[in-house]
C-alpha cells in the first residue's frame, strides 16, 4: 500500500502528516470532490489507522472513508465513524462537572489502593471560566470590579477546585474568570487550525466542546461541534468517539450584504432559512462567491448560531481571510505559515475566485443581498422578524401602564438591553457600529429611560481596547453601557436584578417587560424571570431599543426619542455611513489581541491568591455545597436494558422542550426543592447562586430538574416549573418528590414528550438529572442531537415515535401505565414494542418505536448503565487497562 506519511516542505521543524492526496492516489476515489469538513474527518480516520502500523487496519480505514464520503454526499447508507479529536474545550458550567467526575473517579481508584493518576486527560483540554459572572452592578465605572468581586465571593470553592485541577491534571489549561467567553477565546486565541497531534504528526485542529456553540470555530476552518459532558469525558479519558455519518448540506452564498444590514441580521436570517430547510443533525458547509465578502468575524456570527438552526457543524473552509484573521489576532507568523502550507497541500484551502462546488447531499442557495435589518423573538432564535413587525410580536396579555414609553414603563418596556455573548461581541464591525450609533445618539441629545438596564459584557478584553482606540467607548458609557463583565451574563440568564423603576412597575402594575440582547438564545424563562419576551438583535439595535425604551416602538419608522433641537430622532438618523464604519474598524489592531495572549492563563491577584490542596486526590470538604463526589460511578447502580412493565410517566413534555426547561442554569427559587435543600444546609438565600454554578452537587441539581418556571408539564398544565402528578394517588407534588415516591413503590418511570426534545444547550445535567430521578426511557417524537447522546451516555433509552404517531395522535394523557418490550434484545437503531394501559388495565394502544441508540458502542454504554460506569470498570481493575496505555496520559 502506498505510504501516506509525507513531509511538509514549507514548514520548519516537525512537518510530517497523513497525505490525503496519497490516499486518493491509492484508490480513495471522490475525496477531491468531498466537502472540506468531510476531508478532515477522513484524515482523522486514516491517521489513526496509519499510526497503528497495521496494514489491515489501514485497509479497513480506506474502505470506511470511502463509505463516509458516499454517505455524506447522500449516495450511500449511514456509516458509523470512529474518530479522536485533537483537543477539548470546556466552559465552567459544563466543565467543572466533567473535572469533578474525573476527580471522583480518582478518589475511587485511590480507595482501591491504585494510582489515582490513571484518570487523567489523554489529550489537551482548555476550560474557560465565563458562565459564572452575574450583572449585579451596571451603568457605572466600577461595575466590572464589583461584579468580579461578587463572582469570587460566591464561587471561591469552585475556583479553588479548578486551581487544584490545573496543577494536578497534566494537559489541562484554565482560562481564569474575567478573560472572556469560551467561543470567542477559542476563535481569537486557542484555535490553531493546524496543530501536532499526540504523536507529533501535523493534523487539522479538530475540537469537541461542552457547549452547543462550539461550531463557531468553524469560521476559521476548524472542525468542531458541541457535545455533552459525558461524551467529552469519553474523549478526555482516551476513548475514541463515534457518530453516524452526517449528510452535508452545502450552502452556496451569492451577492453581498447590503448597506445597513449587519452580520447579526445575516445570522438571524440564516437561522430561519436553515430551520425551514431542515438541517438537524447534519453538517452545513458554506461556499460560493459570497463567502469572500464576509470577514472571519462575520462568518463566526453565522456559525455561532449552528445549534439554533440545528446542525452539528457550520463550516467555512480556510482561505486568505482566515490567514489574515490569524495574523490580526496575534498568532505567530510561523504558525500561520504552517496553516497555509498544510491547508494547500491537503486540498483544504480555497483560493480566491475558486468556482469549485463540493459534492453534498443537498445544496441550497442563499443571496446575501436579500438580508434586511432583523431581530428574533419573542421566544425562539428562529423567529426572525423585520423591524416593523416587532411591535406587534410582543405577546398578548393584560395590558398595564401607558400607551407610550414616555409615560413610564408599560407592557413591552425594555427592562434589559444587553450587549453580550460571543455571537456578536466577537465581531469588531458590529461592535463599532454600536459605538457609532451611541456616539450619534449622545451628540443628538438622546438618553436611555431610567427603567432600562443597560449592560456591556464583551467576550474578549480586546473589545474595549479597540472601542477606546476608535474613541467610541465613552459614548457607550454615557448611555450606561459600561463594561460589566467579560462573560456570558445575560445570554445565559445571569442578568442580575432589574432597574428599580422596572422592578416597581412589575410588582405594582404587573407590567410585562421585554429584553433585547445581542445573544444567541431567548428561550422562555431563560433571560430573567420577570421578562415576558426576549429578542435577539445586533449590538447597534440593542442600543437603539435601549434609547426607545420599548419594543413597541417601530425602529423602521418611529422616533427613538427627542433630540436637543426638539425634533424626533429616528434610527436612520443615527446609523453610520459605510465610510464612518470603515474608519472606525481601521482602529482594530493586532496589539489589541496580542497583549491578551501573555496573560490568558494567568488571571489576576484574586485567582493567583487562591489556596488549594496538593496531591493527585481532591480533598472534598465535608461541608461543601458546591462540590460533592459524583454518584455516577457507583457499581451498584442500575444497569442493563431490561424490559419495562408498569412504568409511569414522571413528566409529560410538549414540543421544543429545551435543556433549559429540563435543567435550568439560572436562579434557584427559594420555595423550590433545591432552594429548600440549600436552606436546610444553612445557606442564606442571597448565596444560593445559580443552578449552573452548583452543577458539581448532584443533591441540588437532581432537585432542580424541570424547575424552569417557563416549563409546562401536561400532567399539571396550570402550574409552571417542577410540578407533576403522582398518578396513582392523584396528588400534585414536585418532580423530585414524585420520583422519590415512585422509587419507594418500585415503579419505573419514563418521560413522554413531543417534537425536538432536548433543544438548546449541551448541558449533560438535562440527562444526569432524569437519570438520578430513575427515568429509564424518554418517549418523544424527535430528539435534538446532543441531548440524545447525553441520554444514552447516562443509560437512558431514547425512543422515537413513528412519523405522524405522537402522543396526541395516540390519544395519550400521561396517566397510563406503559409496557416496553424488546429492550433486552435491542440492537443499534432497533425497534421496541410499547403498550399503554388504562386505569383498569385495558389496552389504550400498542405501537412500535425506534430506539435512538445509534451505534454498537452506545448500546454497550446503555447496557452498562451509562458511559461513566462503563469507563470506571477498567480503571478500577488491579492492573492497567489492557490495550490503552498510550491513551491514558496527557498529550
Amino acid at each position: 500500500m502506498h505510504d501516506m506519511l509525507r513531509s511538509l516542505p514549507q514548514a520548519r521543524g516537525a512537518g510530517r502528516y497523513i497525505s490525503l492526496a496519497a490516499a486518493e492516489e491509492n484508490g480513495l476515489t471522490g475525496l477531491h470532490a468531498a466537502p472540506r469538513s468531510v476531508r478532515i474527518l477522513v484524515e482523522n480516520v486514516l491517521r489513526a489507522a496509519v499510526k497503528s502500523r497495521d496494514e489491515a487496519a489501514v485497509g479497513r480505514a480506506m474502505a470506511s472513508s470511502a463509505a463516509l464520503i458516499s454517505a455524506c454526499a447522500g449516495a450511500g447508507p449511514e456509516e458509523e465513524i470512529t474518530f479522536s479529536p485533537t483537543r477539548l474545550i470546556l466552559q465552567d458550567h459544563t466543565g467543572i462537572p466533567v473535572l469533578s467526575d474525573l476527580a471522583s473517579l480518582r478518589s475511587l481508584i485511590a480507595e482501591r489502593g491504585l494510582d489515582p493518576r490513571r484518570a487523567r486527560p489523554a489529550l489537551p483540554v482548555d476550560i474557560v471560566v465565563d458562565h459564572s459572572v452575574e450583572v449585579n452592578a451596571w451603568a457605572r465605572p466600577g461595575a466590572l470590579a464589583l461584579n468580579m468581586s461578587r463572582e469570587y465571593e460566591l464561587n471561591r470553592e469552585r475556583y479553588r477546585f479548578l486551581r487544584w485541577a490545573q496543577r494536578e491534571m497534566s494537559g489541562l489549561r484554565v482560562v481564569p474568570p474575567g478573560r472572556g467567553i469560551v467561543h470567542q477565546m477559542n476563535l481569537e486565541h486557542l484555535a490553531r487550525v493546524v496543530m501536532p497531534d499526540a504523536d507529533g504528526l501535523l493534523a487539522p485542529d479538530f475540537v469537541l466542546g461542552t457547549d452547543s456553540h462550539t461550531p463557531m470555530v468553524g469560521a476559521l476552518g476548524v472542525l468542531g461541534w458541541g457535545v455533552g459532558g459525558i461524551e467529552a469525558e469519553t474523549a478526555l479519558l482516551g476513548h475514541s468517539v463515534s457518530l453516524l455519518s452526517p449528510p452535508v448540506v452545502g450552502v452556496r452564498l451569492t451577492g453581498e450584504l447590503p448597506v445597513g444590514s449587519t452580520a447579526t441580521d445575516l445570522a438571524l436570517t440564516m437561522t430561519r432559512f436553515l430551520r425551514d430547510t431542515g438541517v438537524v443533525g447534519q453538517f452545513v458547509e458554506f461556499f460560493g462567491p459570497g463567502v469572500p465578502t464576509l470577514s472571519v468575524p462575520d462568518r463566526a456570527t453565522v456559525s455561532n448560531m449552528a445549534p439554533e438552526y440545528g446542525c452539528t457543524v457550520a463550516f467555512f473552509p480556510v482561505d486568505e481571510a482566515t490567514l489574515d484573521y490569524l495574523r490580526l489576532t496575534g498568532r505567530p507568523e510561523q504558525d500561520v505559515s504552517v496553516v497555509e502550507a498544510y491547508a494547500k497541500e491537503q486540498g483544504l484551502f480555497v483560493p480566491l475566485g475558486s468556482a469549485e462546488e463540493p459534492l453534498c447531499a443537498r445544496t441550497v442557495e442563499f443571496d446575501l443581498s436579500s438580508v434586511e435589518p432583523s431581530v428574533a423573538g419573542p421566544r425562539r432564535p428562529q423567529e426572525r422578524l423585520p423591524l416593523a413587525a416587532v411591535p406587534g410580536s410582543f405577546p398578548d396579555g393584560p395590558r398595564s401602564g401607558g400607551d407610550h414609553a414616555d409615560e413610564g414603563p408599560a407592557d413591552g418596556a425594555v427592562g434589559i438591553a444587553a450587549i453580550t455573548s460571543c455571537t456578536n461581541t466577537s465581531n469588531p464591525e458590529s461592535m463599532v457600529i454600536a459605538g457609532l450609533v451611541a456616539r450619534n445618539a449622545v451628540e443628538r441629545g438622546l438618553s436611555v429611560p431610567p427603567w432600562v438596564k443597560t449592560t456591556l459584557a464583551p467576550g474578549s478584553r480586546a473589545v474595549p481596547r479597540y472601542l477606546e482606540a476608535a474613541g467610541l467607548l465613552p459614548y457607550l458609557q454615557k448611555l450606561g453601557f459600561d463594561v460589566a463583565g467579560f462573560g456570558c451574563t445575560t445570554c445565559i440568564g445571569n442578568s442580575g436584578g432589574l432597574a428599580p423603576a422596572a422592578e416597581e412597575a412589575v410588582r405594582r402594575e404587573g407590567t410585562r417587560l421585554a429584553a433585547v440582547l445581542s445573544g444567541n438564545r431567548n428561550f422562555e424563562g431563560r433571560i430573567h424571570p420577570d421578562v415576558a419576551a426576549a429578542y435577539l438583535a445586533s449590538p447597534a439595535l440593542v442600543v437603539a431599543y435601549a434609547l426607545a425604551g420599548s419594543v413597541r416602538t417601530d425602529l423602521s419608522s418611529e422616533p427613538l426619542g427627542t433630540g436637543t433641537d426638539g425634533r424626533g430622532v429616528r434610527l436612520a438618523d443615527l446609523w453610520p455611513t459605510p465610510a464612518q464604519i470603515a474608519t472606525a474598524v481601521a482602529h482594530v489592531a493586532r496589539e489589541h489581541f496580542a497583549v491578551e495572549k501573555e496573560a490568558l492563563f494567568q488571571g489576576g491577584s484574586e485567582w493567583q491568591d487562591l489556596s488549594f490542596p496538593e496531591g493527585p486526590v481532591y480533598d472534598w470538604p465535608a461541608d461543601s455545597t458546591y462540590l460533592v463526589r459524583s454518584p455516577f460511578f457507583d457499581p451498584t447502580g442500575r444497569t442493563g436494558t431490561a424490559d419495562l412493565r408498569g412504568a409511569r410517566v414522571l413528566v409529560f413534555a410538549g414540543d421544543s422542550t429545551t435543556t433549559d426547561h429540563i435543567s435550568p442554569a439560572g436562579t434557584i427559587a427559594e420555595d423550590s426543592p433545591a432552594g429548600r435543600h440549600l436552606a436546610g444546609t444553612g445557606i442564606a438565600r442571597a448565596d444560593y447562586n445559580s443552578y449552573g454554578c452548583r452543577r458539581a452537587n448532584h443533591e441540588v441539581l437532581v432537585r432542580g430538574a424541570f424547575a424552569n418556571p417557563g416549563f409546562r408539564n401536561k400532567l399539571t398544565p396550570s402550574q409552571g416549573g417542577s410540578r407533576t402528578l403522582h398518578v396513582p394517588s392523584g396528588e400534585v407534588m414536585s418532580v423530585y418528590d414524585a420520583a422519590s415516591r415512585y422509587f419507594a413503590e418500585r415503579t419505573p418511570v419514563v418521560i413522554l414528550a413531543g417534537r425536538d426534545y432536548g433543544f438548546g444547550s449541551s448541558r449533560d445535567w438535562a440527562a444526569k438529572g432524569p437519570a438520578l430521578l430513575g427515568v429509564r426511557a424518554v418517549l418523544a417524537e424527535s430528539f435534538e442531537r446532543i441531548h440524545r447522546s447525553n441520554l444514552v451516555g447516562m443509560g437512558i433509552v431514547p425512543l422515537q415515535f413513528p412519523p405522524g404517531r405522537g402522543p396526541k395522535e395516540l390519544g395519550l394523557t400521561g396517566r397510563e401505565t406503559f409496557e416496553i418490550t424488546g429492550l433486552e434484545t435491542l440492537r443499534p437503531r432497533g425497534e421496541v414494542t410499547v403498550r399503554a394501559l388504562g386505569p383498569g388495565g385495558q389496552l389504550v394502544g400498542a405501537w412500535r418505536m425506534l430506539a435512538r441508540v445509534d451505534t454498537a458502542r452506545e448500546l454497550d454504554y446503555v447496557r452498562q448503565g451509562g458511559f461513566l460506569r462503563a469507563v470506571a470498570a477498567p480503571l478500577l481493575a488491579p492492573s492497567p487497562p489492557a490495550g490503552e496505555p498510550a491513551r491514558q496520559g496527557a498529550s
